[in-house]
């Protein structure tokens, strides 16, 4: 596991804000956006349809966070990792209740989505 600054973790930890998840297949990008839970250099993801198969097929991933005010950026982060889709639906039921609380969506909406579980190999990130 990479080591990632306190600092990067606490920001990442800190609010509900959006990430976007890059994948690739046959050298062809797609990315979309996503809710996230992070903790301890790995990051979770509940989601469904392109991005689990991409995933499937490829798994190495990218995903960026950026904190705004006004449109002014505060601090960002990249990270890259390898993604993995965990095929237990305990899991993905504990994954989806834990992100659907953090975002403010009912615990159990979403039942579709399944857990995409990325392990950080960096992260880069600079506040302004």
């Amino acid at each position: 596991m990479t080591e990632i600054p306190d600092e990067a973790e606490r920001l990442l930890e800190s609010e509900p804000l959006m990430a976007h998840l890059a994948t690739s297949v046959d050298d062809r990008p797609h990315v979309a956006p996503v809710w996230y839970h992070y903790d301890d250099g790995t990051v979770e993801i509940v989601t469904t349809g392109r991005k689990l198969g991409n995933v499937r097929e490829n798994p190495r991933v990218a995903l960026s966070v950026q904190k705004d005010e006004d449109g002014d950026p505060r601090w960002a982060a990249t990270m890259l990792g390898r993604a993995r889709v965990v095929d237990d639906e305990t899991e993905s039921r504990a994954a989806r209740r834990r992100i659907n609380e953090k975002y403010g969506a009912d615990p159990d909406a979403y039942p579709e989505n399944a857990l995409v579980r990325i392990d950080l190999g960096s992260v880069a990130y600079w506040t302004y």
